[in-house]
Parts: C-alpha cells; sequence; structure tokens
C-alpha cells in the first residue's frame, strides 16, 4: 500500500502506475492464455454469486459508507432516551476500527481525515466512554483544532452538536417550516430538491422551528479553538454575489422568526409532519434511506409522538435493519439497503456469463423482482401528474420513489430470463418502459428519480453545504435507458435518440464520460459505450473511437482500471487514476468489448488481471469505494459490485453481447411495448 502526499494510505499518486498489490505471474492461471483463465474465472464467480441468493430470490451486498452513520445512530438514541450499552459498545468497537493513524476518520477508503466526520466519531465516542485523555482520543480532537473546530464543520454537523447544545441553534441557518406550503412554481418548493434532499429538510425545518436541546453528558470544550468563544460568525460573502444574497436572505428568515404567526408555524409543523407520515414506508422507514428516517423520527417526537405511537414504533424498528453485525461484535450502520439494485445486475451477470436463462436461480430472481415492480404514484407524480406509476426502486420498501437506473437495468435483467409467465413479465417491463420514457427530462436526458430537477437556487442555500441537493440529468443513467430502449426496440424512437444525442454532446474531451453514480470516469464511460453501441452508434463512430483511446491510456501497468474518488475534486490529477479494482477494471473491460476491441492487447491485459486477482472462493477483494451518493462528499462501497461486474465482463468476454443480434443494423428486433406509444 502506497502513501499519498497528504497522509491518507490506499490510493496511488496521480500518474502514477498504480499497480495493485497482486501481481500476474507465470504461476498464475491467466499464465494459460486469456480465453482459459477467463472461463475458469467466470465458473467460479458464477458458483460464488449463486451462492450468496437468499432464499426468497434476490441478492444484497453490504453497503458501506462512513462512521457518520454509526455516530448519528447513537446520537439519536442518547436523544431519544434510548441508547443502551450493548448497541453503544458494538458501535464503538466499529468507530474505533475505523480511525486512521493520525486520529482522523475519513469518508472513503484510502481518503483524508474528513473534519465532520471526525466530529461526530469524537462525539459517539465521548458517548461510548472513551476519555478525552486517551491517546486515540487526544489525536483525534488535536487534529479537529487545527482543521478550525467545531466552527468549521458543515451545518449538519453543528444540527446534531445543537440537539444537545454544544452549539447554538441561532448560529445555524434557518429552515421555516413554511416551506412546506410552496406551490411548486415558487423557487425553493420542496420539491426543487432532489428527493433524498427533500425527505430529510422538510422534518429538519420542524427541527430547525422547535430548536430542542437535551442536556449534554459532557463539555466538548476541546473541540473548539477558543472555547471562550465557540461559535465565531463567519464573514458575509459581498451582497451583490449569490452566496452573500443567500446569506442576507437566511438573515432575513432569522428576524422573521420573531415575527412569524404563530398560528401560521404550528399549522406548518402540522403539515409537515402529515406531509412525512404520508410518505412512511410499509417497514417503517422512509425512502428506504436512513437519514430521512432519523430526522423524521426527531421531529415526530418533539410534536409529541410518542415513541409506542405506531409511528415511531416501526420507525425505530426499520432503524435496526440498517446494521450490519460483524463477527467480532461491531456494528456498522448501511445508509441504505441495495436489493433490487444487487439483484438485477446478479441476474445480469449470471447470464450474461453462459446460465441457462431458465435456471432456477434466475427464475426465482426474476419472480422476486416482478414482486417489487412499484404500481402506485410517488413524489415523482407532482412533475408528471399524468403518467401512470411503473419501475422499480433501489430499495426493499420504498414506493415513493423509484428510480429510473434501477428500472432500466430490471428491464434489462428480465429480459435476459426465461419466466414461466412471458405475460406477466412483458406488462410489467411495459410499464416500466412507458414511466422511464415520461421521466425524461426537457434536455433529452433522465435522471435518477425527477424530472427537470434542475433549479440553481437550492445548492445556494447556507444550509445546503453538504452533497447533491438536486438531481439532474446524468450520463450513466441516461445510458443505462437508452441501452434498455434499445433492446426493447426502440432504438430509432424519437425520444431514444434525443438521449443519445444528449450522450454525445457530454462526452468530455478526453473521450471520457462524467460518471455521477459510480466512480467516476471510468464508471461513466464503462456505461455509455455499452449503451450507444446497443443504439446502433456503429464502434468505428469518432466518439468510440474517442473513449477507446482514452480507456487504453488509463489502463494501469498491472493491466486493470482505477479511479481514485479524488477525480470528483481534481480532474486533471485523477480522472481514470487510482489502483486497480475489480469493479473498475470490469466497467472498463465492457466498454472496450462493445466497442469491438475483444482482441487488443488491453481487453487481454484486463481479463487476465481479473483471473490473477480472484480469491479461490471465486469472490475479488475491493476495500475501495467505487460507489457515490453524492460525489466526493458521500462515498459507497457496493460489496457485490466487486462479484457481479468482473462476471459481466468475463461473460461478454466469452460469450458476447447477449443481444447483439438485436443491435445489429436497425437494432429494433423486438416490438417495442405497446405502453410506451402512449407516454407524456
Amino acid at each position: 500500500m502506497t502513501a499519498t502526499t497528504d497522509g491518507s494510505t490506499g490510493a496511488l499518486p496521480p500518474r502514477a502506475a498504480a499497480a495493485s498489490d497482486t501481481a500476474i505471474d507465470s504461476t498464475t492461471p491467466a499464465a494459460a492464455g486469456a480465453p482459459q483463465a477467463a472461463a475458469r474465472a467466470a465458473q467460479r464467480a458464477t458458483d460464488f454469486l449463486l451462492s450468496l441468493q437468499d432464499a426468497q430470490g434476490w441478492w444484497k451486498g453490504d453497503l458501506e459508507t462512513n462512521v457518520t452513520m454509526d455516530a448519528e445512530d447513537l446520537m439519536l438514541r442518547q436523544f431519544l432516551g434510548i441508547r443502551d450499552e450493548k448497541t453503544t459498545r458494538a458501535a464503538a468497537l466499529f468507530i474505533r476500527g475505523e480511525q486512521r493513524e493520525d486520529g482522523t476518520w475519513a469518508t472513503f477508503y484510502g481518503g483524508p481525515g474528513e473534519l465532520s466526520a471526525t466530529i461526530e466519531a469524537y462525539v459517539a465516542l465521548r458517548l461510548a466512554g472513551d476519555e478525552p485523555g486517551a491517546p486515540h482520543m487526544a489525536k483525534a480532537s488535536r487534529w479537529i483544532r487545527e482543521q478550525g473546530g467545531i466552527a468549521a464543520a458543515r451545518v449538519f454537523t453543528r444540527i446534531w452538536l445543537a440537539l444537545f447544545g454544544w452549539w447554538k441553534w441561532e448560529d445555524l441557518p434557518e429552515l421555516p417550516p413554511e416551506l412546506i406550503y410552496f406551490p411548486k412554481w415558487v423557487p425553493l418548493n420542496i420539491y426543487d430538491f432532489g428527493c433524498w434532499a427533500r425527505q430529510t429538510i422538510v422534518p429538519l425545518t420542524i427541527v430547525s422551528a422547535k430548536r430542542p436541546v437535551r442536556p449534554a453528558p459532557f463539555p466538548l470544550d476541546e473541540l473548539h479553538t477558543d472555547p471562550a468563544r465557540p461559535n465565531p460568525a463567519k464573514p458575509l460573502a459581498p451582497g451583490f454575489s449569490w452566496d452573500g444574497a443567500f446569506q442576507r436572505m437566511d438573515k432575513g428568515l432569522h428576524a422573521l422568526r420573531k415575527v412569524a404567526p404563530r398560528r401560521l408555524r404550528r399549522a406548518a409543523m402540522n403539515s409537515a409532519a402529515r406531509w412525512i407520515i404520508e410518505r412512511q414506508e410499509n417497514d417503517g422507514c422512509w425512502g428506504g434511506i436512513q437519514p430521512p428516517a432519523v430526522y423524521s423520527i426527531i421531529a415526530l417526537h418533539l410534536l409529541g409522538y410518542d415513541l409506542r405511537h405506531p409511528v415511531m414504533r416501526e420507525g425505530l424498528a426499520s432503524l435496526d435493519r440498517f446494521a450490519v453485525w460483524r463477527e467480532d461484535g461491531a456494528r456498522m450502520i448501511e445508509a441504505c439497503q441495495s436489493p433490487v439494485w444487487d439483484t438485477c445486475l446478479a441476474a445480469i451477470a449470471l447470464a450474461d456469463a453462459g446460465l441457462p436463462a431458465d435456471h432456477p436461480q434466475l427464475v426465482k430472481a426474476a419472480d422476486w423482482m416482478l414482486g417489487e415492480e412499484i404500481v402506485r404514484p410517488g413524489d415523482w407524480s407532482v412533475q408528471r401528474p399524468g403518467l401512470p406509476p411503473g419501475g422499480w426502486a433501489f430499495e426493499f420498501h420504498n414506493d415513493n420513489y423509484p428510480d429510473i437506473d434501477d428500472t432500466a437495468e430490471v428491464v434489462l435483467a428480465l429480459r435476459r430470463i426465461a419466466h414461466h409467465d412471458p405475460v406477466r413479465v412483458d406488462k410489467a417491463v411495459g410499464r416500466g418502459v412507458r414511466w422511464t420514457l415520461g421521466m425524461q427530462s426537457k434536455n433529452g436526458a433522465w435522471a435518477a428519480f425527477d424530472v427537470d430537477n434542475t433549479s440553481p437556487f437550492p445548492n445556494r442555500l447556507p444550509f445546503c453545504d453538504f452533497g447533491e441537493v438536486i438531481d439532474p440529468p446524468s450520463a450513466d443513467v441516461t445510458a443505462h435507458v437508452v441501452e434498455m430502449l434499445a433492446v426493447e426496440g426502440l432504438a430509432h424512437d424519437p425520444r431514444t435518440r434525443r438521449g443519445i444525442e444528449w450522450l454525445l454532446a457530454e462526452q468530455e474531451p478526453d473521450g471520457s464520460w462524467f460518471g455521477r453514480w459510480g466512480v467516476n470516469y471510468v464508471y461513466g464511460t464503462g456505461s455509455v459505450v455499452p449503451a450507444l453501441v446497443a443504439a446502433g452508434i456503429p464502434a468505428a463512430h469518432p466518439a468510440i473511437r474517442r473513449a477507446v483511446t482514452w480507456l487504453e491510456s488509463v489502463q494501469n501497468d498491472d493491466g486493470g482500471w482505477g479511479e481514485d474518488l479524488r477525480s470528483y475534486k481534481d480532474v486533471k490529477e485523477w480522472s481514470g487514476r487510482g489502483a486497480s479494482t475489480a469493479s473498475q477494471t470490469a466497467w472498463a473491460l465492457m466498454a472496450l468489448l462493445a466497442a469491438g476491441e475483444r482482441d487488443s492487447k488491453a481487453v487481454e491485459r484486463g481479463i487476465e488481471w481479473l483471473a490473477a486477482t480472484q480469491q479461490e472462493d471465486g469472490s475479488w477483494d475491493e476495500p475501495y469505494f467505487t460507489g457515490t451518493g453524492f460525489p466526493w462528499d458521500f462515498s459507497i462501497n457496493y460489496h457485490l459490485y466487486r462479484q457481479v461486474f468482473p462476471l459481466t465482463a468475463l461473460g461478454r468476454y466469452l460469450h458476447g453481447d447477449p443481444f447483439a443480434d438485436r443491435h445489429q443494423g436497425s437494432g429494433a428486433a423486438r416490438k417495442p411495448p405497446a405502453e410506451a406509444k402512449g407516454t407524456e
């Protein structure tokens, strides 16, 4: 493992050879030749992946993020008065295990220390009984002070501290609950925010209005640069700038708080509470993700909902299902769970690797996916009120927020499986295609959850200093939709062609595409090239050739591909650069194979790297984070990525594209679903 200039470990320096710890030599299976090595690796990977399937038909790998999930879970339990010794001990064990040598916590493997994550982890360990003078705690607090202390932390961290009086509410941006009344044509209405931000902001307007403070169990003076003046005022930006304008608007909202009619504020909070309760899922969670659930529970509790109330009881129970208990007794909290995504990707991988289309485990997966179809309207219908429902979400329970990416990949998975009820499959696919086409944005592309969710204002709010709060179209999601539409016989549909034109216009000068939901340019390029070829763009097209040239230029000396999350911050130095990983190597191979490069040296070396780094049980190890929630700000290690994508690449190397016959010529061999003809 190499060290970076900022002291972190795991990621390799920019423009370095980026060789992985596993080297290829004459003793590896790859020495027999790439085809033989690929066949052996694919068989072992197939057996391993089949062994992971749940009896109900789904797959789900752990979804690893960072310790703020675990710290906030403990702080929530402290706030509600339900923190217990077993949970605290297990969470602390996990958090301590993630601390770096310099005393900090990072937000991704090998990344630099991150201030807010370090503060929250430190507070959680204080709750667990770790003393400030302990060496690991003293290192952390010293580093926190060097970075500016609590005052320099993001808003969300300071909200958590305000709950216990460690920060003043009046020194936080104001979030008025009256936002709930803004119609959708008014800037900064709740539907201007992406669905994940919307679900968080609505309950936080209640918390902001109530400004609760629970007695702090200990002081945090050691985390302030100046304990006598712990909340230093930040200078205002110039009034003619956007930041300055929104800072002054926030000051106005603080003043308005003192004169806002109490009856209106109570009514707004009650309306927000109804909005929250209406969106609670059948399993008690909100949107299938942990942060909105946490803030919704706090908000409802502040409005008088007893912990024994069914809404609260089921909400708290749902949080326990985000916990992953490890063999050493540690407890990791998932920010979300990904069974639909993992299942469709696993089915695609197995089918592409040659598993018979009527294999019982594939059929069982199809049965489960069909049962997860969403058949009722959700928040998306605010912008598309006339569009009939359809599609799939990411999680076990999330009927309010189906997503376009999952829907596209589920359709691609179902089309690979010989199901015993093809009529049922056709109807579900038809509804999914119709819904997806209806969710196309004005520019011809697709976002993850919403239509034309591109307002420039939400990201300007002082409150929004962490991650994306809007959901604009992205190349990776659009690519998956285009590929799905091509398979469904809609390659020449005007709506598909608009998506293709958008993708071609979005290509970077170096030949790559930006990856919104995966890291980063390798993911974007690995998504777009197969989609364009599937839709009939010839491999000789200049855009495809530029992509091939770029992928070949960033291949590591060991034969694999990797890209560090720093490429979201420093494109010039890190684009396509990083230690080789199984998932990113697979993405590059999928693009090169689609571009007709099967017999190239780059593909041969990539296949050999996958074969050589495979473990005896058929799996791959991948500590690096190759998924994103918010580019740079919130990173994800999908533990199943390291299994499904290498198997997909190996399968396509061995057997070719399973839909190649449909992509030849018109790309429209399949009769388009009848439902697709009448969308908005």
